[in-house]
């Protein structure tokens, strides 16, 4: 008779202080819905905007905003020895909880940055996602452009500014027009979701741009417009090493997928099974799962690329090392196209990071 396997303690986390919290709490939802009940304890920790961890009862009240108002306070606990979550409840009372494996469902700053992976590595906790350094370069733009850049990825041009660069408008513009041409793109070089995003086509437009952008990240970016076809590949690792998924493509509502496109706007569509020219699939895939391993990836992340009109060049954009897992976000979609539904690729990122602490 083979023995029972007990159910793993699974520490789910979400919210968190960036521009895309509310994301987050979405994707979180998607992620609870679909957990093998038979397999998890699950323990919900919603990060409020101002940094808050408040223990959250069920699903039900990430979905509908209520897990704000839990009174439940729980922490980490930063010794390795513990490897577990300190819950402290309103009558004074305290409980620690073992966990087994962390899940962030965490995008941008201090979720996607590097920041909780360390505090994860810090309590020798399994989690999982990107460790400290690949979740660091993914987040920075400027980073993966430059590793990228190192396996000879064809990537679009660009120059990046320091938020005191930018506060001398002149000078920016001066630094942007020597290298790149109009139509521009401006973002923040650590931002996620495409918050902060501009696309100038003037130098008069140009300084507002940048202004924007250095709100949402701590350097700017601005870059050569690329028109073509945008498409996206999911990367999962595995015991055999990082597989990558088919390739999708996003039909934007808006001129370019900005923050609205992605999740308010339901005309914006994604498509997990273009037609594209002959190899231009296999050259997307060998791509991503070769970006994947030079920024020393782990677990998963979404590789996002432009298919160039006229020249048909394959353009790397960005790498997202914890990708949406909203109901409408492509990762989840293009591992279900390829004959993983969303409660077995949970079920393999999480026995995947049980594995590798």
């Amino acid at each position: 008779m083979e023995p029972v396997e007990h159910k793993k303690n699974l520490l789910v986390i979400c919210g968190g202080q960036s521009g895309e919290h509310e994301i987050s709490l979405l994707s979180a939802v998607t992620v609870l819905r679909n957990l093998d009940p038979e397999k998890y304890l699950v323990r919900i920790v919603g990060i409020t905007k101002e940094g808050r961890w408040l223990l959250a009862d069920s699903t039900e009240r990430i979905a509908d905003g209520s897990w704000r108002q839990s009174e439940t306070r729980a922490f980490l606990l930063p010794d390795a020895s513990e490897k577990a979550l300190l819950i402290c409840h309103k009558d004074g009372r305290t409980e620690k909880w073992p966990v087994d494996v962390a899940l962030p469902v965490l995008h941008g700053r201090f979720g996607e940055d590097g920041t909780i992976q360390g505090l994860f590595e810090l309590a020798r906790i399994p989690y999982v996602g990107c460790g400290v350094a690949a979740s660091a370069v993914g987040m920075d733009k400027l980073y993966a452009k430059v590793l990228v850049n190192a396996i000879g990825v064809t990537q679009a041009r660009y120059i990046a500014l320091t938020q005191k660069e930018v506060e001398d408008a002149p000078a920016a513009c001066d630094k942007a027009e020597a290298v790149l041409s109009y139509p521009m793109f401006v973002k923040p070089c650590d931002g996620g979701s495409s918050q902060g995003v501009s696309k100038v086509t003037s130098r008069e437009a140009l300084p507002a741009a940048l202004r924007l952008a250095a709100q949402y990240g701590t350097r700017v970016m601005v870059e050569e417009n690329i028109t073509g076809r945008e498409l996206e590949c999911a990367v999962l690792d595995t015991p055999d090493g990082p597989k990558a998924s088919g390739v999708g493509e996003i039909l934007a509502a808006a001129e370019f997928y900005d923050y609205d496109a992605k999740y308010t706007n339901p005309a914006s569509e994604t498509n997990v099974a273009p037609v594209l020219p002959d190899g231009k699939k296999d050259e997307i895939r060998d791509a991503a799962v070769r970006i994947f391993k030079a920024v020393g990836g782990k677990g998963l992340a979404r590789v996002d690329f432009f298919l160039e009109n006229g020249t048909g060049r394959v353009i790397f954009n960005e790498i997202n090392t914890f990708p949406g897992f909203t109901s409408i976000s492509m990762y989840p979609k293009l591992w279900e196209a390829a004959g993983v539904p969303i409660r077995t690729l949970l079920d393999k990122l999480i026995e995947n990071a049980r594995l590798s602490l």
